[in-house]
């Protein structure tokens, strides 16, 4: 291997591969070695000492001349044999596709990535359309492209660069959570990252709106009309959503028609009769807007009775024999969902049948048989996905989007919930009062008093702390004491499954990755014998919390999807897979060359843990979190937890948390959409 030395803040000494030459092994030794790697599917340590034994030094040249002798070695069946024959033959067509790639200055990992995509047409996209990488390979953005493309000789002000520029820009906005970017921010934007002239990517633009790559669209704007501009499908989803959703307002058709007639007082008190319970003033007008508007939000912060309110609109619309679906964005949050109202519950993806490709099985043309569809979490509906549910919901049903509004918006682009609630069209109940019992429980007083821009009481609290600690490491090095010691000896919560890290950023000594790496020497430590799988700079081993960080429509039943939490339960070297157990109760097979869709999850970004609740939460707030420090953060945080919250570090940074709004409201049209 060639390349450099260079040490790194996190992990240390590294050394960093410019380029490679393979080097096949002449001696017995060597060959056993270089077959027991693991780099090729289907040899572990094991069987590569059997083949060795068997063949000798003439191991290597068996394999590539008369594969099919390789039955000979005992315990080897045409199966295993067929497998090896063909990742040997992968490797070698690999090899000449990276000598290619490495020539123009693409790391390894990256040209597998390029070759399991296009396999021997790999030289050809590379050469001649470099950037198509960026969309259609994932780890691959405009940057490498870019850098692939000047290595194959296109030229710095080329319209092809410019217009894969502007498209990236837009791209970045949306991961960013904007819808689109009006037509001078994007110019703007785009010029700093392609150092170019303004006039050429604004010509560039109008080309590319020509081409249909992108939408041009006239909205109205603060300081008067602005020209948006959109990647297409986030365009098309938007329109569609808005649609979809002023489609079931407006349709006269109603599937549960019994609530327009019903008698209330009636109806109420059988419920009460039911529960034990009697519904305050805003869950009685809640109640009655989802049994009879076809579209209704209900929104409102931690002990208001948002759970009660749903489990009271469930009762009725089953005693009417309604066909009822429940479902949230993630696997932790359908369950509680089920558990809450007694009914089960699905997350979105699963409910909609994803099919590879993230096209849906159900839509407009092909819609869910439900009266009455219940999505929690909706703070969490991205556009996208919000879109593809509300198409499939037939004409007549109703749909009720429950959730907090002040909790952070979606990963995703878009700020569904916010804007339904802004439209005057869009009917909705706020819940504001927080009732006698939840106000006990420092978890919900305070994160109602932080929603307010007050500092959190911790005088007296017993399920609210504060581990005063300014210096950053020390504070880190706190928190994995108070998540692994601290917390099981005085609660007795175990610290793999009820206790969840939570950290405003990834990055930084008390940032989720350092964190992760910590709190995985305490709680998953090596031990001699037993198999881990270095991938990156992360090390896997049986036992290790992780979390998905792509959406992937073709693994499982349904698709894996990001944010979706295992854990790993099985790790084959011979194989070269590695086995999670998601909290969807699925196993999900992984090959060693997909770890990198893989995060480990003891500690998590607040971001990662929308939709999600746990016991206990450990929120590590420092000063090194400053730009990341506002309001909104910290409250999503804080009402993750059920039982307890122990926040460790500054005064200094968490009145920062407390003081700062979130800047700036992401670029949407929904709400002007839903008001034609």
């Amino acid at each position: 291997m060639r390349g450099w030395w260079s040490s790194h803040a996190q992990h240390g000494r590294q050394f960093e591969v410019v380029s490679y030459s393979t080097v096949l092994p002449a001696t017995i030794q060597g060959i056993r070695r270089y077959l027991g790697s693991g780099l090729i599917k289907g040899i572990g340590p094991v069987f590569a000492e059997r083949i060795v034994d068997h063949f000798g030094e003439d191991t290597l040249r068996v394999i590539e001349e008369e594969a099919g002798r390789l039955v000979e070695v005992p315990g080897l069946g045409p199966k295993r044999t067929g497998k090896i024959t063909a990742a040997w033959q992968e490797q070698k067509a690999i090899k000449e596709v990276m000598v290619f790639l490495q020539g123009v200055g693409v790391s390894t990992s990256i040209a597998v990535r390029i070759y399991k995509k296009y396999a021997e047409k790999s030289i050809d996209v590379v050469k001649t359309e470099p950037y198509r990488l960026a969309s259609d390979v994932w780890g691959i953005g405009f940057k490498t492209a870019d850098t692939i493309a000047q290595a194959v000789g296109i030229p710095h002000d080329s319209p092809e660069r410019v217009k894969a520029g502007l498209q990236y820009t837009l791209s970045q906005a949306t991961d960013n959570g904007h819808c689109y970017l009006p037509a001078d921010q994007l110019i703007t934007d785009a010029t700093k990252i392609l150092d170019v002239p303004t006039g050429l990517a604004a010509g560039c633009l109008d080309e590319l709106v020509t081409e249909e790559g992108v939408v041009r669209e006239t909205l109205p704007g603060p300081d008067g009309p602005t020209a948006a501009i959109y990647l297409i499908p986030f365009h098309r989803a938007e329109m569609s959503l808005a649609g979809s959703l002023l489609s079931l307002l407006r349709d006269r058709d109603d599937r549960m028609p019994h609530f327009a007639a019903v008698d209330w007082t009636k109806a109420l008190a059988w419920l009460k009769a039911r529960t034990g319970t009697d519904l305050a003033p805003e869950q009685e007008q809640a109640v009655r807007l989802a049994l009879t508007a076809k579209v209704a939000v209900l929104t409102g912060g931690p002990g208001c009775g948002k759970s009660f309110t749903v489990r009271s609109i469930v009762e009725l619309a089953a005693a009417k024999k309604a066909k009822i679906l429940l479902v949230a964005p993630t696997g932790r949050a359908a369950k509680r969902l089920a558990e809450l109202t007694g009914q089960p519950a699905a997350t979105v993806h699963r409910l909609l049948k994803l099919q590879p490709g993230g096209e849906a099985s159900y839509d407009r043309d092909n819609p869910l048989d439900v009266d009455l569809l219940v999505v929690d979490e909706a703070s969490m509906l991205d556009l996208i996905l919000a879109n593809k549910l509300v198409k499939a919901v037939p004409p007549g049903a109703h749909l009720l989007l429950v959730g907090d509004v002040d909790q952070l918006p979606s990963v995703g682009a878009g700020e569904v919930l916010r804007d339904l609630l802004a439209a005057d069209t869009i009917p909705r109940v706020r819940l504001t009062k927080v009732f006698r019992q939840a106000a006990d429980s420092g978890v919900v007083s305070n994160a109602h008093r932080i929603n307010a821009g007050k500092p959190p009481i911790l005088d007296g609290m017993r399920d609210f702390f504060l581990f005063a600690c300014d210096d950053t490491e020390a504070a880190a090095d706190l928190t994995v004491d108070v998540a692994c010691n601290r917390i099981t000896a005085k609660f007795g919560l175990d610290p793999r499954r009820d206790i969840q890290v939570l950290a405003p950023m990834h990055r930084g000594p008390a940032g989720a990755g350092a964190l992760n790496t910590l709190l995985q020497q305490r709680l998953t430590p090596p031990h001699d014998g037993l198999p881990e799988r270095r991938a990156g700079g992360r090390v896997f081993r049986v036992g290790d919390k992780v979390t998905q960080i792509r959406n992937n429509y073709d693994k499982g039943q349904n698709g894996v999807f990001n944010g979706t939490l295992g854990v790993i339960t099985a790790l084959d070297p011979d194989e070269q897979t590695l086995t999670v157990r998601t909290d969807e109760d699925e196993s999900i097979d992984y090959d060693f060359d997909e770890l990198d869709e893989l995060a480990h999850a003891y500690a998590m970004t607040i971001h990662r843990s929308q939709g999600s609740e746990y016991p206990a939460v450990v929120i590590p707030i420092t000063t090194s979190a400053w730009m990341m420090l506002q309001r909104n953060l910290l409250y999503t945080a804080i009402t993750r937890a059920k039982k307890l919250v122990v926040l460790v570090g500054s005064r200094r940074a968490l009145g920062a948390a407390i003081r700062t709004v979130s800047a700036g409201r992401r670029h949407t049209a929904l709400t002007h959409r839903l008001a034609r």
